[in-house]
């Protein structure tokens, strides 16, 4: 169905959550630092108030982050939606993913609502740096202000260019593709539903159970991503 889908559509977009990264080997936002900061909750330290009164905590907590990012790597998903891309079959991709792996894979059209670990800039003159100075211990920018990972924390809203285009992508879309997002975090998970209410068919690729399942005109589950796209090319 999805690939007659494909071949029908004159406007693809693609969603992507947290299980398009963990199939490449990437652990989940929690998984990942559970032992690794005794328990701590990640939100108190991935959050504006860390940031700006534990310094200590946070760099070290996103310099594990950012050295974890590098020893992954895109999957065949994320090249069979670049390559989509410059056949015209896809549009764009909209991503909950801060690592950055669909540009690494080809994407260009990348709406990456909750930003990047892939880039730093500076907290007070807005400077970008690569994230390779966390790796070397590089945290202040020549300024003299704290270098921050370019994502969005706890305590922070969706940056504006992201969503923008994100939105405008949903409502142009006649075919939505969710691929692996549980579709449980606010306000990214109301782009398949603004998608739907413009007339788009909607495709949810999870493992498991969303809560937008009943919207869907298609749901695949308990399948690899990258079989899913492999199969369809």
């Amino acid at each position: 169905m999805l690939k007659k889908w494909l071949n029908e559509a004159s406007y693809v977009v693609v969603f992507t959550g947290a299980g398009m990264s963990t199939e490449s080997g990437l652990p989940d936002f929690r998984s990942a630092n559970q032992g690794l900061w005794n328990n701590q909750d990640p939100s108190q330290i991935a959050s504006t108030e860390a940031l700006n009164n534990n310094v200590e905590a946070f760099t070290q907590f996103y310099r594990e982050r950012v050295i974890g990012v590098k020893n992954y790597q895109p999957h065949k998903g994320h090249y069979i939606l670049a390559d989509w891309e410059k056949q015209g079959i896809v549009q764009s991709v909209i991503t909950q993913n801060v690592d950055g792996f669909h540009q690494q894979a080809g994407s260009k059209r990348v709406a990456e609502l909750h930003g990047t670990l892939q880039k730093l800039h500076c907290q007070s003159c807005q400077r970008e740096y690569s994230s390779e100075e966390y790796v070397q211990r590089g945290y202040y920018c020549e300024c003299g202000g704290i270098l921050r990972p370019s994502i969005v924390l706890f305590g922070e809203t969706l940056p504006v260019d992201a969503f923008q285009m994100a939105l405008l992508e949903s409502e142009k879309a006649d075919l939505f593709i969710v691929l692996g997002s549980s579709l449980s975090v606010t306000p990214a998970n109301q782009f398949p539903l603004i998608a739907k209410e413009r007339g788009a068919r909607l495709v949810i690729v999870n493992r498991e159970p969303t809560a937008f399942d009943n919207y869907a005109d298609q749901l695949i589950q308990n399948r690899q991503l990258g079989d899913v796209l492999a199969e369809i090319e």
